[in-house]
């Protein structure tokens, strides 16, 4: 498939028409949410649409409102035929670093599809050894618009676990950053030190414990 489609704005369903039309039948869009925090897990989330599928809204979640993103969520949720979520928690993070990882938690997702797809539409990351064809698409988020709605799938998913752990974990008030190192979070990991669902090797909770770590940007 060509995935060289920038002059596309915004995500459609090209890809998979183009997919259709090859004959697959079940086509999967996969993305994931939170490589880049220094706290909590990685979700991944897979969404099969039906044909023709239009999301009014849906884009890259990063490119959508807190507000609009619950709300597509439930749209997506609604209309999709399939949607499975997949999560790596941040101790098989420090274990298996967080490129492999994500796809630890991409393959969870897939395993709980149903229906299962024939054909992957994937957001960037490659994923060896699948049973299935697949296609890597840079921007995946931006052209797709299955992959846009399991980026936003995996996005709401991931937001609201960390408003769990902010409930169990006050002090660094999640809620409001989600794990991301922003200036508030270093302030508050400087003062108290990281919690149990901090990432042990990354940078900044590495040099804490006293260890080098590995960059919240690495892999990505």
């Amino acid at each position: 498939m060509d995935a060289s489609r920038g002059h596309i704005v915004g995500p459609t369903d090209e890809f998979e028409l183009e997919a259709r039309r090859r004959g697959y039948r079940c086509i999967a869009g996969l993305d994931e949410a939170g490589r880049g925090p220094l706290a909590g897990p990685v979700v991944a989330a897979v969404v099969v649409l039906p044909s023709r599928c239009r999301l009014a809204g849906v884009n890259d979640s990063k490119q959508v409102s807190e507000f609009e993103r619950a709300r597509l969520y439930g749209i997506i949720v609604e209309r999709a035929r399939g949607i499975g979520v997949g999560v790596a928690t941040e101790q098989e993070i420090d274990l298996l670093n967080i490129l492999e990882a994500t796809r630890l938690a991409m393959r969870r997702a897939l395993g709980s599809l149903n229906p299962p797809a024939d054909c992957l539409l994937i957001d960037a990351v490659t994923l060896p050894n699948l049973a299935i064809p697949s296609y890597s698409i840079i921007k995946g988020d931006t052209l797709s618009i299955s992959i846009a709605a399991a980026s936003i799938i995996a996005k709401v998913t991931r937001d609201r676990m960390m408003a769990a752990y902010h409930q169990i974990y006050p002090l660094y008030n999640f809620l409001s950053h989600k794990g991301y190192g922003t200036e508030e979070h270093l302030q508050r990991l400087a003062q108290h030190g990281p919690c149990a669902i901090h990432r042990r090797t990354f940078a900044p909770i590495a040099q804490l414990v006293g260890g080098l770590g590995e960059s919240p940007r690495a892999a990505l």
